[in-house]
């Protein structure tokens, strides 16, 4: 401590030391500075006062001062406005032209200024709000566009769908404008090259001519039809537009689905015929036009556009297409009565199916079609042609036809191949054999050739083809349709004796006639009847048949004839002794007999013949049956002589030669049943009838013992009522017995015959 104060006493004297050694500079410098603070504060004084004046000197300055700062400041704002400015124009600029693009529906322009909005102009200045909103709004926009080009193309798949009628009918009418040119062309190369169309064409050849003129008056008065498309009838901007857009917004997969629904539905729609179509050519025309119009919209789109219909679309809905245009003309032609209908039909199939196979779809198909409705078109010519020839069997008078003069001669020879040396010898007037039904009957088969024919063209079918579909046809014709027609004819209660002759004659010259037919059809399709597959005509059978049933219905009516006669027979049977000459029924039967064959001399010999031994020996069993019947329970010998009277007539009129041909006394021998039958009663010779019988060389070989004994029976009931055998009753009872013993022994023999039997 004491060194620590020792210290500070050190310290303390050098202080005092350096104090002391300072302390006149320290007085001296107060001295100095009171005299400075006198100066200074004048100095103050004149600072202040120059302070004050220069302060209200640039009080001025610095209003302009502050002034200049404020204009710098709202001029660099200014700058910086105008810079913000021209960065959005270009944004309201661009918006504003998507507004006008969207009031003028350039859609596909809109959706590109918004590409550009979106990636380029808003993104600069997106800091904005009204670019936010903008942003926002963009999208809504968008769909809006969708939304407006759907409605665009939903009017669009209505207007095609209500302008298909017309584009199909552009579409038919080119496709046979050009079908005809070239048919036109075709024939004028051909001609004189080819006969086989010529009798064809002479029926119509104004027909095709005309045609030929109108397609030449088409094309200088409606020259620009001939090159109208889909596009000239259809605006399609509307599917562009909407593909694009869908497209450029991502969606195009969407927009094709959509499509090709909406697309299946119409051909759906299309493809949905109207109830009473086949009522008219009108109904099927406009439905094929609708089918033509909308495969060739779809065809323009499938090339126009890339992918919105695809190869595998278009085939898929024309294959649908197929099957039901199949169906539905199988149903509706089934119900098509009239072949003029049923061939305008077959035309439009063709030129139908010529018009899509020009835009690439495959039609064997519609030609497959076709040979079904021919066939549905051969059963309506079938139908009008019976029709055809009921009228004219019904207007027939079946005689010889007479020709008054060469012209009228050669008239019925022009329309029927006829030619007989002999009736060519004879002067005029003279009668052709057939009536004038065998000529209309010719004629209209040849017309049925032609209409059969009309059917085949266009059907790309060859020549051998076409006759071999002839030939069919015309089979059907006479196998079926006329030979139906000549069978009713022939079972027609009216049709008498005398026609049914006629009928014979008519069906053997038409027989006679098939060979020409068969030539008709070689000039027609040029195909030579010796070609290995040539079907031959079955004309012949078919007037065999008809020419066998008419005479078979000559047999009946014959028959019936004659047991109408018999119905009038009038026997007493209880009669005692006959009147000497024969019954008034059967000489009035004779009589017809006679008459009626001497109409016969026109028919073959076999088939007058026929008749001839038919009708005799149908009247010799009716005469039996009358003389056996049940219900006749007595008989008289007067009786059985004046039936022997009848026979001998019938004998006798046999014995005639009613009909040239019989040999000896064939047709006698119709009657020899009851020749004998009545020879064995009228001689009553039982004792060499019993004794021979059995025996070839027996007199009475034909006459059977229940025969005999039915007739004795009906002689014996009458004896016991005292009516032809009472003289042998009183005068001699050992014949009586005997009659009971020719009964008893008959019996046996009747008896033993069924035993044996």
């Amino acid at each position: 401590m004491e060194k620590l104060e020792a210290r500070i006493r050190n310290h303390d004297r050098e202080i005092e030391k350096m104090c002391n050694f300072h302390h006149q500079g320290f007085v001296d410098a107060i001295t100095e500075l009171l005299k400075v603070r006198a100066d200074a504060e004048k100095l103050m004084v004149q600072v202040t006062d120059t302070n004050r004046r220069l302060q209200e000197a640039g009080k001025e300055v610095t209003n302009q001062t502050e002034e200049v700062i404020r204009c710098r400041i709202q001029q660099r704002n200014m700058a910086n406005t105008v810079e913000k400015l021209q960065l959005c124009l270009p944004v309201l600029e661009m918006y504003s032209k998507l507004k006008d693009q969207l009031e003028s529906k350039r859609y596909y322009a809109a959706l590109k200024t918004m590409e550009q909005l979106e990636k380029v102009y808003i993104p600069r200045v997106g800091q904005y709000r009204f670019c936010q909103i903008m942003a926002e709004t963009l999208p809504l926009l968008r769909e809006g566009i969708k939304d407006v080009s759907m409605s665009d193309l939903k009017d669009f798949l209505e207007s095609i769908r209500k302008h298909s009628d017309k584009i199909g009918e552009t579409a038919m009418r080119q496709a046979q404008q050009h079908r005809t040119f070239n048919s036109a062309i075709q024939k004028q190369l051909n001609l004189g090259c080819t006969k086989s169309v010529h009798p064809l064409n002479g029926r119509t050849p104004t027909h095709h001519n005309g045609l030929v003129l109108e397609e030449g008056e088409e094309e200088e008065e409606e020259g620009d039809e001939e090159v109208l498309t889909a596009q000239d009838l259809v605006d399609f901007s509307p599917v562009y537009r909407c593909l694009h857009i869908y497209t450029i917004l991502g969606d195009r997969e969407t927009f094709e689905n959509y499509y090709r629904k909406q697309r299946k539905k119409q051909a759906r729609l299309v493809l949905q015929p109207q109830a009473s179509m086949h009522e008219t050519v009108e109904g099927y025309r406009r439905y094929f036009n609708q089918i033509v119009g909308f495969f060739v919209v779809e065809d323009h789109i499938l090339h126009a556009t890339q992918g919105l219909v695809t190869s595998a679309f278009t085939e898929e809905i024309w294959n649908m297409a197929l099957s039901k245009l199949s169906a539905v003309l199988r149903t509706h032609s089934s119900y098509c009565e009239d072949p003029d209908l049923v061939l305008e039909l077959k035309n439009l199939i063709v030129i139908f199916a010529d018009t899509l196979q020009g835009y690439g779809f495959p039609v064997n198909r519609l030609f497959d079609l076709l040979f079904e409705i021919r066939d549905q078109y051969n059963e309506t010519l079938l139908k009008k042609w019976a029709l055809v020839f009921r009228e004219i069997f019904e207007l027939d008078n079946y005689s010889p036809i007479p020709v008054e003069t060469e012209e009228e001669y050669k008239a019925v020879i022009s329309r029927f191949p006829f030619y007989d040396a002999e009736i060519e010898k004879q002067d005029f007037p003279k009668k052709l054999p057939m009536s004038q039904s065998v000529p209309q009957i010719y004629t209209q088969v040849k017309e049925f050739i032609y209409a059969s024919l009309k059917f085949s063209e266009s059907l790309h079918r060859s020549s051998t083809e076409v006759d071999d579909m002839l030939r069919k046809s015309t089979n059907l014709l006479l196998t079926r349709t006329l030979s139906g027609c000549l069978q009713n004819l022939i079972k027609k209660p009216h049709i008498g004796l005398t026609e049914l002759v006629q009928i014979i004659i008519n069906t053997t010259h038409l027989e006679q006639a098939c060979r020409y037919l068969e030539d008709f059809i070689t000039n027609i399709t040029n195909v030579s009847p010796e070609t290995v597959h040539t079907t031959r005509l079955y004309g012949l059978s078919t007037f065999k048949d008809a020419r066998h049933a008419a005479e078979g219905e000559i047999y009946t009516k014959l028959n019936q004839k004659i047991d109408e006669f018999i119905q009038l027979a009038d026997y007493e049977w209880g009669m005692s002794e006959s009147d000497g000459r024969a019954s008034g029924y059967l000489m009035d039967l004779i009589n017809f007999l006679r008459s009626t064959f001497q109409v016969f001399t026109h028919l073959p010999g076999k088939v007058a013949q026929t008749a001839c031994m038919s009708a005799c020996k149908h009247l010799s069993t009716s005469l039996m049956q009358m003389l056996l019947d049940s219900e006749l329970k007595q008989v008289s010998m007067g009786a059985v002589q004046q039936f022997n009277l009848d026979v001998i007539q019938c004998e006798l009129f046999a014995s005639s030669e009613p009909v040239p041909g019989f040999q000896g006394d064939t047709l006698q021998l119709a009657f020899i049943d009851l020749r004998q039958l009545l020879d064995l009663f009228m001689v009553w010779d039982w004792s060499t009838y019993l004794a021979d019988y059995g025996q070839p060389t027996s007199k009475y070989l034909r006459v059977n013992p229940a025969t005999a004994l039915a007739l004795l029976e009906k002689m014996k009931d009458t004896s016991k009522k005292n009516n032809i055998f009472s003289q042998f009753r009183k005068n001699d009872r050992d014949k009586q017995k005997l009659i009971e013993t020719v009964v008893k022994q008959l019996r046996s023999l009747v008896n033993g015959m069924s035993q044996h039997s």
